[in-house]
């Protein structure tokens, strides 16, 4: 048989078996595809704004008035109905893979060692869908009010975060979470964490005050952009601080290596944000650099809670049960 032909086959076979026979590492395949689709909606939805097509489809559901798909209008460049339209479709994808989180989630819940705990946050993913397209909706008929633009990113940056909880959780088992370091280690990650959303809150306000607003008819909050930036800059400061504290005290209290690496990974995101977010300043705000800053702040964001949950464990992740021996007869 060709050998591309033969990839395919396996690669539909693994797809059909992570459906059908979840186990906790498909789980977790399935939770990373959450993760990833997540992180790409949230920067499309940033390049929406900072191509200034955030009203390119000015109504909701519809795209235009009598049309849910792009159609000629002498208000709006088609270029930028597109690439509106084109974001608006991209959270098919993200349902499509909720769904497959839901269904996977479901099948491990069943039976006398069923994990309902996974379930239940894999139905997190469909939910805030709904959510996050209903929100969707405010934002286009408040005319991109930077208080609606500003939830929309963070209920994005929560679907991340119940994503990457649902990673966690698969590849571990259900014993009640032990400490892996020192008590006032996991307190320091906690802190970490605050600051890191904290970092993420104050980023959006900055976003909402100065340029970028996604369409000339947005207003604007009246903030003063200096001021905001030096609040940002300083929470990151913070930030940096509390990340290295966190790599000083996990080296030398000879905390697990996972946790060590992942704290060295964190700092190196850490500090690549800031660079891109002092050049991005100084280069008055191109949009290449905000999309790669918003990138940025997804990868900080979900670094940093990678971080907090390798400093506990629940034991190692239930062994899936055996396969239906009928089922190598029927050649699956």
């Amino acid at each position: 048989m060709n050998p591309t032909t033969d990839r395919i086959r396996g690669g539909l076979l693994a797809f059909y078996r992570s459906f059908m026979f979840p186990t906790g590492e498909s789980m977790r395949r399935w939770a990373l595809a959450a993760i990833v689709v997540n992180v790409g909606i949230t920067v499309t939805g940033a390049a929406v704004r900072v191509t200034g097509s955030g009203l390119g489809c000015p109504t909701w559901p519809r795209c235009t008035s009598d049309s849910f798909v792009p159609t000629k209008t002498d208000s709006h460049a088609p270029l930028n109905m597109a690439i509106e339209f084109g974001n608006r479709l991209l959270s098919f994808l993200v349902l499509a893979v909720a769904v497959a989180c839901v269904i996977a989630a479901w099948k491990l819940s069943r039976g006398e060692h069923g994990r309902p705990v996974l379930l239940r946050l894999a139905l997190l993913q469909p939910a805030g869908v709904v959510v996050q397209a209903l929100w969707g909706g405010l934002v286009v008929h408040t005319m991109l009010n930077p208080v609606t633009v500003s939830v929309h990113f963070l209920l994005s940056i929560g679907m991340t975060a119940a994503a990457v909880v649902l990673f966690a959780r698969a590849g571990e088992g259900d014993a009640p979470a032990t400490r892996l370091v020192h008590r006032d280690i996991r307190t320091l990650g906690y802190v970490l964490t605050t600051a890191a959303f904290a970092l993420l809150l104050a980023g959006v306000v900055v976003t909402g005050t100065g340029p970028h607003s996604g369409d000339d008819a947005a207003s604007r909050f009246g903030f003063d952009i200096q001021s905001v930036v030096r609040l940002h800059t300083d929470i990151a400061y913070v930030v940096v601080g509390l990340t290295f504290a966190m790599l000083l005290a996990l080296r030398v209290s000879d905390a697990p290596r996972p946790a060590r690496r992942a704290a060295l990974v964190l700092l190196a995101v850490v500090l690549s944000q800031g660079v891109v977010g002092y050049v991005q300043y100084f280069l008055a705000v191109p949009a290449a650099l905000v999309l790669l800053h918003v990138l940025g702040a997804t990868l900080v964001w979900i670094c940093t809670l990678r971080v907090v949950f390798l400093l506990r464990t629940r034991g190692p992740a239930p062994v899936p049960a055996p396969e239906r021996p009928e089922l190598h007869h029927a050649g699956v």
